[in-house]
């Protein structure tokens, strides 16, 4: 539970870490979380978001990765509102105007906690990616548009903040995408086929308004195994293993298991 103050308030905020043997400092992912589906089950909020494939993925390669929960989520404190319909029970709103605020908040939480994350010793302050699932890959790459001096790398893993459902998705989606162009550097969008939130027709048209903004990065895209849709491909490490390692090695970072 690392303590923090976001909007004036103290809270503590819940995180999950990986850690390779040695005592480090290792170079550091530090991965977001989604969504919880519509948002209209609160009994989802409370559950740990713990990939653990992937993160026996980093750690192999002689990376740390912290898996911190936002607000409300994953055993944090305080309140998960990022973006709900004025009647909570009815889960995210497709409005505009209550949506990105949302997004906002959550990116408010990034900025709280990551400062606590590289404060720990066995971070690597000058090996630092950042990464996300779904509604956490999207903040990752915006994040980094925020403070573009902390990740040589960001990660984006089926990266969205709302669904093809909402009329308003490209709009929304793209306002946030096009906020990670001061990154600078390259970034790295992994994309699944039969997605049932972002179909790769929409995830594509995101990533040609980043780079039409100035973003730098690559988009792949994968057909899922049996047993996975494409929203869940990060959980398949032989569709992207050969391109994520090319990835990180081009931005100087471990990238090979040895």
């Amino acid at each position: 539970m690392v303590p923090v103050t976001i909007d004036g308030e103290q809270v503590k905020l819940a995180t999950i870490t990986y850690k390779p043997a040695g005592a480090g400092p290792f170079p550091t992912l530090i991965f977001h979380h989604g969504s919880t589906g519509r948002g209209n089950d609160p009994s989802s909020f409370a559950r740990p978001y713990d990939p653990r494939t992937l993160a026996q993925w980093f750690t192999a390669r002689g990376w740390a990765v912290v898996l911190p929960s936002r607000r409300g989520r994953g055993g944090s404190e305080g309140l998960y509102d990022e973006g709900f319909s004025l009647e909570r029970a009815r889960g995210y709103s497709c409005e505009e105007t209550l949506s990105l605020p949302g997004a906002d908040r959550a990116l408010r939480d990034i900025d709280a906690v990551t400062p606590a994350i590289l404060a720990q010793p066995f971070v690597d302050r000058s090996r630092v990616a950042v990464g996300g699932q779904s509604r956490g890959a999207i903040l990752a790459i915006a994040w980094s548009g925020r403070q573009p001096a902390v990740p040589r790398a960001a990660i984006n893993f089926v990266g969205g903040w709302m669904g093809t459902g909402c009329s308003t998705a490209s709009s929304i989606n793209q306002n946030l995408f096009r906020r990670g162009t001061p990154f600078g550097q390259s970034t790295i969008w992994l994309y699944g086929d039969k997605d049932p939130f972002y179909p790769l027709s929409h995830s594509r048209a995101n990533f040609a308004a980043f780079q039409a903004a100035g973003g730098k990065g690559t988009f792949h895209d994968y057909p899922p195994p049996e047993g996975l849709n494409g929203h869940q491909i990060s959980s398949a490490p032989s569709l992207w293993t050969t391109t994520l390692e090319a990835y990180l090695a081009a931005q100087g970072l471990p990238a090979k298991a040895p």
